[in-house]
């Protein structure tokens, strides 16, 4: 008689094939681009100093993290220390913009006497660029880690706010009318029905915020404070070390990719119940 596990034991290299094969498929993309790159910064169609072939970025930016040769100068061996210096002004930024986003999302999409009196007000404001704000910001923070702060806050508040918005607007009326013949009150609807069938939306608005907070922390470092991922790239720009721009740029859309995957991993923990459903109704 055939056992499960040997009945199971064929399926499993076809799954390890599969796996292997859908990470060949994400790197695709990046590897030709990169192949391609290469090849026209060796064609000598621009100065080398222009255009660094990629071998010459990922020497600086080797450099830069480890220090083996100190070709990155003053950077050699301080990636570390610039990265983390970004990434505190980027969670500091977005964990209020997050925590005030939510609330005033919640309360304008709940609530008609916020939306009249609060939405007109953002509404007015959300047009304005953060760029716009630096130099208020460096007349009322000075040069130090709060104007950075500040304009990471500005740059990833709106679209918090406008998802939870429309989460809490388009919440399905029968969940709520449900809860209403069940006897809940107002907060029990809030807390236990709007609030969960909103999150998808929510989570939707919290993983655009924290790209653009990646964005403007980088722009801050380049006017307001001394230090910071975006702080080397724009002075390396100065002494013409392209390599070392690069390789900045790599790491902040590295550390930007590596937060949103974070925060589709708590999502995904967050959501079990909606991919439950998700599942039972296609098995429907």
């Amino acid at each position: 008689m055939t056992s499960v596990t040997d009945a199971a034991s064929p399926a499993r290299p076809t799954f390890r094939l599969t796996r292997a094969f859908q990470g060949l498929e994400r790197l695709a993309v990046p590897a030709l681009l990169i192949a391609g790159w290469e090849a026209f910064a060796r064609s000598g169609m621009l100065p080398p100093a222009l255009l660094p072939a990629p071998s010459a970025v990922l020497h600086a930016l080797g450099d830069w993290v480890f220090g083996f040769d100190e070709t990155t100068q003053t950077y050699s061996g301080h990636w570390l220390r610039d990265a983390l210096a970004s990434a505190l002004r980027v969670f500091g930024g977005f964990a209020l913009a997050s925590l005030l986003g939510i609330l005033a999302g919640v309360a304008i999409g709940w609530s008609r006497l916020f939306e009249k009196t609060l939405e007109p007000t953002l509404q007015m404001l959300r047009p304005i660029p953060p760029v716009s704000w630096i130099p208020l910001a460096i007349i009322w923070f000075g040069i130090a880690d709060k104007p950075a702060i500040f304009l990471v806050f500005l740059g990833a508040f709106f679209p918090v706010l406008m998802n939870s918005i429309h989460g809490v607007k388009t919440v399905d009326h029968n969940l709520v009318r449900a809860g209403a013949m069940m006897g809940a009150n107002g907060r029990q609807m809030l807390t236990d029905i709007v609030l969960p069938a909103a999150l998808p939306s929510i989570f939707a608005g919290l993983r655009i915020a924290v790209g653009s907070a990646w964005m403007l922390t980088v722009t801050a470092e380049m006017v307001a404070v001394k230090s910071g991922l975006g702080y080397v790239l724009w002075d390396s720009y100065y002494f013409l070390r392209y390599d070392i721009v690069l390789a900045a740029m790599i790491s902040i859309g590295l550390l930007g990719y590596l937060s949103d995957l974070g925060l589709k991993a708590i999502m995904a923990r967050t959501l079990r119940w909606q991919q439950t459903t998700t599942v039972q109704g296609r098995a429907g």
